[in-house]
């Protein structure tokens, strides 16, 4: 029997957490090997287990996958998340991709500049409620179904509500206009191995502060 997928990161979300979230969703239990300082970092990177030598890495089933794509999208084919058929993964992709560019603003505000941090949280602000927001409300709408694609839960569903939950740490007026999202957020946070991923005390991370950011330059020398 193969062990549990060991993870490979530092002590914060970055680009892992998506993997947690997903990993949790299909009620998979995983390890965690911290990353706690340069030197564990070039030890990785030394014996050869990091292809493009960076992290987030995932050993699983014999494999030490790197590229955070690739993992979400092994996982997810692994585990039934993906789709019946391509026309079905090419939408789920598609809506992971809009996920991922909001995602991606959220995640980089706290490397922003202190002059700059105002203007950028104001343009994530309008492109959460005009652009991202109200396109999955109008595919929720469109088809008045309980998940994005095939009536199904998928990845684009996890990925979308761990985003919904970054949006309401962000600011919690933001979902305000969009009912069919939070019932989304409700409906996927009650399933059994996604509401015991969000109790206190699970491998959950919180929202990264100054001390993540500082861990973070060190192991990354950034």
């Amino acid at each position: 029997m193969a062990g549990k997928p060991k993870l490979h990161y530092f002590d914060a979300r970055g680009r892992m957490e998506a993997i947690r979230w997903l990993l949790a969703a299909a009620g998979v239990e995983f390890e965690e090997k911290l990353i706690e300082s340069s030197e564990d970092l070039d030890k990785l990177r030394h014996d050869g287990s990091l292809v493009f030598q960076q992290v987030p890495m995932v050993e699983i089933d014999g494999m030490k996958l790197v590229q955070t794509r690739a993992i979400l999208n092994y996982i997810a084919t692994k585990y039934d998340l993906y789709g019946k058929d391509m026309k079905e993964r090419a939408l789920i992709d598609m809506y992971t991709e809009g996920v991922a560019d909001l995602s991606e603003m959220i995640m980089l505000l706290p490397l922003c500049p202190p002059d700059q941090k105002n203007a950028k949280l104001t343009l994530i602000r309008e492109r959460t409620t005009n652009r991202y927001l109200p396109a999955f409300e109008k595919v929720l709408k469109s088809h008045g179904q309980a998940y994005l694609v095939g009536n199904k839960l998928s990845k684009a569903d996890i990925h979308l509500v761990e985003l919904l939950y970054y949006v309401e740490e962000l600011d919690p007026s933001l979902l305000a206009s969009f009912p069919l999202l939070k019932g989304l957020k409700t409906r996927v946070s009650s399933l059994p191995a996604v509401k015991k991923f969000l109790q206190p005390g699970s491998q959950r991370k919180p929202p990264g502060g100054k001390k993540s950011l500082e861990l973070a330059r060190k192991i990354f020398k950034f």
